[in-house]
């Protein structure tokens, strides 16, 4: 038999599916109104492999994304979650070490991205010479995911249950054995979830990429040549105000982008599971 619901239970659960709906109607909302604004604009155009103020291609931009996102990758996620395997797997409980590198990825998780910027255009770009690269953006946003994937990874492993740990242990199986055969396996589809957050943001920043990586509308030639990213490329089109319509068509496509990052994420995340 139900019981009969207080007063106060049924205005919380209208206020939650209140809430929940107001959120998903917003995200609609946004998708729907690039869409509409961005759709008309789409044109094989946008896709030439060389960018003039003619087509206003976004093809050397997203090439540009493309080779952001692999090469930051690249540099902060093994540095992240071999930090995170020593953080939960090898080091002591109450170790002042891992204490302070804790503390420190919280506080680098809020700073602003336009302090990453600067640091970047005064270290990579003008200390050591780099000048306005790919590299010189790749590795300032390196060090800005580094704590997020750090912290994920770490409370990944965190999950993993310790039964797992003991029964490799009594097989004989040793520390680094059992962290690469079976903690992290299993916490693989946590690990992979930092991992799409750290691109969300790679693909969406802007403040940090125009200080360090450029705003050149070129495919870069090599690590040392400036170029931009989308999120870049459909700034500078609504900042000029003659290319409104490219840049919601830009929009439209960054927003294809990181669904199918999303997806594709999600389904190598099923597929560790399963495994």
């Amino acid at each position: 038999m139900k019981k009969n619901k207080k007063p106060l239970d049924r205005l919380l659960l209208f206020f939650s599916w209140f809430c929940a709906s107001l959120t998903v109607g917003i995200l609609l909302f946004l998708i729907g109104y690039i869409a509409v604004r961005g759709v008309p604009h789409i044109k094989p155009s946008l896709f030439a492999l060389t960018y003039t103020t003619q087509n206003v291609s976004l093809l050397p931009a997203l090439v540009t994304t493309v080779m952001t996102v692999a090469l930051s990758l690249f540099i902060s996620v093994p540095l992240g979650v071999f930090s995170a395997i020593y953080m939960a797997e090898y080091a002591r409980k109450g170790n002042r070490l891992v204490k302070l590198v804790r503390v420190t990825a919280e506080t680098l998780s809020g700073i602003p991205s336009i302090v990453y910027g600067l640091f970047g255009s005064l270290f990579f770009v003008i200390w050591l010479g780099w000048g306005m690269s790919l590299l010189a953006g790749a590795f300032t946003l390196s060090i800005m995911i580094l704590p997020l994937i750090m912290r994920t990874t770490e409370e990944s492993l965190k999950t993993v249950p310790d039964s797992f740990r003991e029964g490799a242990f009594s097989l004989g199986a040793g520390r680094l054995r059992t962290v690469f055969r079976i903690v992290l396996p299993a916490a693989a589809p946590g690990i992979l979830a930092g991992i799409i957050l750290a691109i969300g943001r790679i693909v969406g920043e802007t403040a940090a990429l125009i200080h360090t990586a450029g705003t050149v509308a070129q495919i870069p030639g090599d690590l040392f040549a400036s170029g931009r990213t989308l999120a870049i490329h459909m700034y500078a089109l609504s900042s000029e105000g003659l290319y409104t319509g490219q840049a919601y068509a830009t929009a439209v496509i960054l927003l294809f982008v990181v669904i199918g990052i999303n997806a594709l994420s999600a389904f190598a995340a099923k597929k560790l599971t399963e495994v």
